[in-house]
């Protein structure tokens, strides 16, 4: 039976002081241009990061984003008194062993992988063990390899790629294992049959709901121990910063993310609370210790839907204004909330679950559902919803 996708989107408005949360290759603020004038803006990999990081350190199951696989389970086995010879040998029957032909990676570079691998972080240990189980085999095989070198050598023969010897349905078992977070934010792994997992959040740029220009923040660090006739400066510098009200949107395909689980709705549901709290909370790290920007959203929106999510950054392609007593924040609820009713009134609402907010303002805003006091509140209330029994049968 066809059971129709369901959506929770998360709509945050976000003041941010003076900082530099996603820099570009010039080691300044990244921008956008949107709607006619130039916005700060915040790549989606900059806050998925520690929006993951965060999710793995609750769960206490942490995963591991590497090309450096064989490198590390080499370093495992000498560590436990391996030969450096047999020990490197056996870090590359892993991805010579991973399926037939292997997985594509780079010899002169201790056989790290070609593509990024993202792996439960135990998966190291496991390999190692597999290595351990296939010692004799692995001796055998670098033995029959070095005296075929030798020969080839002689003859001058182009040397040869050491035949598989590990197991592979051993090794691909450990390649493609989950966490909770691979499950959530899926992984790209097409070398290996079943390894890839399609993500089930997606992560939208953030950028500011109105203009934000550079600013210029000239500095010097005064040097300690000047010599006789130094003007006490050892470092001039000028960065650059931004300021201003984000709007952030992630939505969760809850459909997938069952698929991916594969175990009942507690599981689910408290992934999904982990993931809202956190989207909610993180900050990207970019130049933390020199601007300490960390803020707390203004306004979060849920919306829980059927067949689609709807991002409400439309709604701020005209640059908010500011207030008649400055500030944008309140210019910007109120955009959030008229773009809402335009979309209720566009869409309609048969698809459209439940939906409710929560922010600084204790007042309800009219548009944007069930008023929440608080984010505790808010993410506990879009994780049951997301799993309506009724529609998500």
């Amino acid at each position: 039976m066809y059971t129709p996708a369901r959506f929770l989107d998360l709509h945050v408005l976000q003041p941010v002081t003076a900082s530099n949360l996603n820099r570009d290759e010039n080691n300044e603020p990244k921008t956008i241009h949107y709607g006619n004038a130039t916005r700060s803006y915040v790549s989606p990999h900059a806050w998925k990061r520690p929006l993951r990081l965060e999710v793995e350190q609750d769960l206490g199951e942490h995963a591991a984003r590497t090309r450096m696989l064989p490198p590390v389970v080499a370093d495992r086995l000498r560590e436990s008194g391996w030969p450096d010879e047999l020990a490197d040998f056996a870090s590359a029957q892993i991805v010579l062993s991973a399926k037939k032909g292997g997985l594509k990676h780079n010899e002169k570079e201790q056989h790290r992988t070609q593509a990024m691998l993202y792996l439960p972080r135990d998966v190291a240990d496991g390999l190692v063990t597999v290595c351990e189980k296939n010692r004799e085999a692995l001796q055998d095989a670098l033995a029959e390899h070095t005296a075929e070198q030798q020969r080839d050598m002689d003859s001058k023969r182009k040397k040869k790629t050491p035949a598989p010897v590990l197991p592979t349905k051993e090794v691909a078992a450990e390649l493609t294992r989950r966490t909770a977070s691979i499950n959530l934010f899926g992984r790209m792994l097409a070398e290996l049959p079943g390894g890839h997992v399609e993500a089930a959040v997606q992560v939208a740029p953030a950028f500011s709901v109105h203009r934000s220009d550079l600013q210029q923040d000239f500095f010097t660090a005064v040097e300690d121990w000047p010599r006789p006739g130094d003007n006490g400066s050892a470092h001039l510098e000028t960065n650059f910063l931004t300021a201003g009200v984000l709007y952030r949107f992630s939505t969760l395909n809850v459909t997938d993310l069952l698929s991916n689980l594969g175990t009942g709705t507690a599981t689910a549901q408290h992934l999904i609370e982990l993931y809202a709290w956190h989207f909610i909370m993180s900050m990207p790290r970019g130049k933390k210790t020199s601007t300490a920007p960390h803020t707390i959203p203004d306004l979060v929106h849920y919306v829980v839907r059927d067949r689609r999510s709807v991002s409400y950054g439309a709604a701020f392609e005209h640059p908010v204004a500011p207030a008649p007593t400055g500030g944008y924040t309140t210019p910007a609820r109120q955009a959030l909330a008229d773009y809402a009713a335009t979309v209720n009134r566009l869409v309609g609402t048969r698809t459209r679950i439940a939906h409710g907010h929560a922010g600084t303002t204790t007042t309800p805003i009219e548009h944007l559902g069930t008023h929440h006091t608080s984010f505790e509140d808010l993410t506990a209330a879009c994780a049951t919803a997301a799993l309506t029994p009724e529609t998500m049968a």
